[in-house]
């Protein structure tokens, strides 16, 4: 249906589905680009699969995605790894997703090293077993001096949340007399955001055919670019990052001006 908002047709010449980096504008390349990876289970489910095998097809797919995105030049990668709802889910399917960036990073870490890929984490540690975070730390510290592709996996994290902990630090610093409320703007904020130290997202992508934000950046994507999919995230590939890349190209961001 959607298919990411592309006909199955050639335009001037392009075939849209047939597309190759030399069919992007190398000027027009979002900065940072935000993806809620969705559909593992029901792929899954379509296959007679059990959702674990969605959640590890899925894995494969984050490497291929970063690939793309680090050859293509995109700056930074968030990816909405785990979300503070997600708790909400089968313990043994929780089990699994705590147990898969260490999974990832075990195989990948050596070609992220290798690739000039840093890792990151965005997110709130409460929660996260000793073993998942030990996994990801270990990539942070490991890849920290490398200066190419931010890969900044959003684990248990939830805007809601990041905003009202921001909110909480701003208070505390204005009755600590380090602000008063007369400096908070939106300047302000965005230093008090897990984000702070990347732009906004310029490009949010959204797989399986949902089109909810679903509790994911939601201060820092007033202004993004959406795009969609019914693409369940296994099926996700390189191919259907250009598309998404090449749409965003073809629009006019004006952020609310002419």
């Amino acid at each position: 249906m959607l298919k990411g908002l592309f006909a199955k047709k050639k335009e001037n010449g392009l075939d849209k589905n047939k597309l190759n980096i030399k069919d992007l504008d190398p000027l027009n390349i979002p900065k940072h680009v935000a993806i809620i990876m969705d559909g593992n289970g029901r792929w899954a489910k379509q296959k007679g699969l059990p959702r674990i095998a969605g959640h590890r097809e899925g894995m494969k797919t984050i490497r291929e995605v970063a690939r793309v995105a680090n050859e293509v030049g995109i700056k930074i990668l968030t990816l909405y790894a785990f979300s503070t709802e997600n708790w909400k889910r089968p313990q043994d399917e929780v089990k699994f997703l705590m147990d898969l960036p260490q999974e990832f990073l075990r195989k990948e870490l050596d070609e992220l090293i290798e690739q000039n890929v840093q890792v990151k984490m965005m997110g709130f540690d409460q929660q996260l077993p000793e073993h998942t975070l030990n996994a990801v730390h270990e990539a942070v510290e490991k890849t920290k001096q490398n200066t190419g592709l931010i890969l900044n996996f959003a684990l248990n994290y939830g805007s809601r949340y990041e905003i009202i902990y921001a909110i909480r630090n701003i208070v505390d610093d204005v009755l600590a007399g380090n602000i008063s409320k007369d400096e908070i703007d939106e300047k302000l904020m965005n230093q008090y955001l897990l984000t702070k130290s990347y732009p906004d997202p310029d490009l949010l992508i959204r797989t399986s055919g949902e089109l909810r934000i679903s509790n994911f950046l939601l201060w820092q994507i007033a202004y993004t670019e959406l795009w969609y999919t019914d693409e369940f995230w296994p099926e996700f590939n390189k191919q259907s990052l250009l598309q998404a890349i090449y749409e965003y190209q073809q629009r006019s961001r004006r952020f609310g001006s002419l």
